[in-house]
């Protein structure tokens, strides 16, 4: 098994469900060919860097994960035939350096993806209410 990240484009005129039912969809074609997801990063929208299907933005989508080369073909066959993405870019990660950046990227990624619930939970529990009694303001010396 070897590391793989893919960073994929999907249209921006979908709707919300629609980009979450497309990600589904992609890690769905990255599982059931024997992959491991190991993290993703939603990036969200960005405006792209030259107009692609007429589009000027982009929902853009991280995905780190653990296949068998032989299965990358048709993972990006899959990804070629899917009109829901207007681009996507497979990197695979062989060196000892490469793989060592790749775990570095994947524990970033999870970070950030658990970083939301936990900034949740401290709102969720009520600030107790404090009581300020004001200070007597001094009058200047004349």
């Amino acid at each position: 098994m070897r590391n793989y990240e893919n960073l994929v484009i999907v249209k921006p005129t979908f709707t919300a469900e629609e980009i979450q039912a497309s990600l589904k969809a992609i890690e769905e074609v990255i599982t059931s060919n024997g992959g491991e997801i190991a993290a993703t990063n939603a990036m969200g929208m960005r405006k792209l860097a030259y107009p692609i299907a007429k589009n000027e933005r982009g929902y853009f989508h991280v995905i780190y994960y653990s296949i068998a080369p032989a299965a990358i073909s048709e993972i990006e066959r899959r990804f070629r035939i899917n009109e829901d993405l207007l681009r996507f870019v497979t990197i695979k990660y062989d060196t000892n350096r490469e793989i060592a950046a790749f775990n570095g990227l994947v524990a970033k990624a999870k970070k950030v993806a658990d970083a939301p619930k936990a900034a949740v939970v401290p709102e969720a529990e009520e600030a107790p209410e404090v009581e300020v009694e004001e200070a007597p303001v001094a009058q200047a010396a004349e």
